[in-house]
């Protein structure tokens, strides 16, 4: 399937905001790998590279690895984020990619936005909302996040937002991939905690072509401020371990999954290659009842 990678910016204005970032070096090899990566465009699942939108990158670490536990295929990320003596690293900018549906950029009938949507605000991501009716069938995932802030010696960054996005188990991205732009699943918005935590309750994203499994989000200093994209502070992504993901696209519905992921690796991944150890989720059950994906997420605020 072919899907659609519309830009509201000119390749110019791409370039010059990326290199007027104090990431920009990071992100501007990062785009142009993803350039060459992006031609043709593989697969039916999101393009084989994200385009960059990020504005700053801090604190990459060491390669996470995956291992195998007794009861089903457990992950362990040594990079989730730890905190030792007040102080831990900041999750890296990465780039949203071309299918935010944020009111950054279109899809095929215009710009697409669904943080003014009514439901959006919501735990279970599967189904659709706003009036759409379809919903993401694969193994069940939840993913749970812990907000912290490196400006406040790490501690729980409470009633801040998080809008998360990703494709669903044959590699689409609601809204803007060729059978789904109709729907609006597999994206939401969560407010965290006193404790900083946030759940969502979803699917386990298969692999298309060009990038390792991985999920999105935005971090929001408010739910009230999480309806713009304007006010994201945090841009970024997180992957999962290899052990897990093999284990699920060994599953029904995973095939064209299995493929793909044995054609990238975290080393050749454009966003990951650099170092992924910040966004390594923590991956723990099994194909039967299900898994969940838990990582810290540090920011500065």
């Amino acid at each position: 399937m072919h899907h659609h990678d519309d830009h509201d910016h000119s390749l110019e204005q791409d370039l010059q905001a990326m290199l007027n970032t104090t990431a920009g070096r990071r992100q501007s090899l990062r785009w142009l790998f993803a350039s060459a990566a992006a031609l043709p465009i593989l697969g039916c699942g999101g393009s084989a590279s994200d385009s960059t939108t990020g504005t700053t990158a801090t604190s990459t670490g060491s390669t996470g690895t995956g291992t195998t536990g007794t009861t089903g295929t457990t992950g362990t990320g040594t990079g989730t984020t730890t905190t030792t003596g007040g102080s831990c690293s900041v999750i890296p900018e990465e780039t949203g990619g071309p299918y935010p549906a944020d009111g950054t950029n279109s899809n095929s009938s215009g710009t697409v936005n669904v943080l003014t949507q009514t439901g959006v605000v919501r735990s279970d991501i599967r189904a659709s909302f706003n009036g759409a009716t379809g919903v993401a069938a694969g193994v069940p995932l939840t993913i749970k996040l812990r907000i912290v802030n490196a400006n406040a010696t790490c501690a729980a960054a409470g009633n801040f937002a998080v809008y998360l996005w990703h494709c669903d188990r044959d590699g689409n991205y609601s809204l803007y991939s060729n059978g789904v732009t109709n729907q609006n699943y597999l994206r939401g918005v969560q407010e965290a905690d006193a404790n900083g935590d946030i759940t969502f309750t979803t699917i386990f994203p298969g692999c298309y072509a060009g990038r390792m499994p991985h999920v999105h989000f935005e971090v929001y200093p408010s739910l009230a401020k999480a309806a713009s994209a304007g006010n994201r502070i945090k841009t970024s992504q997180f992957a999962f371990p290899l052990a897990a993901c093999n284990e699920v696209y060994a599953t029904t519905g995973y095939s064209a999954s299995v493929r793909n992921l044995a054609n990238i690796s975290f080393a050749t991944d454009n966003v990951f290659s650099d170092g992924y150890s910040l966004q390594l989720a923590t991956v723990t059950g099994n194909a039967t009842s299900g898994y969940v994906a838990t990582l810290t997420v540090a920011i500065a605020a």
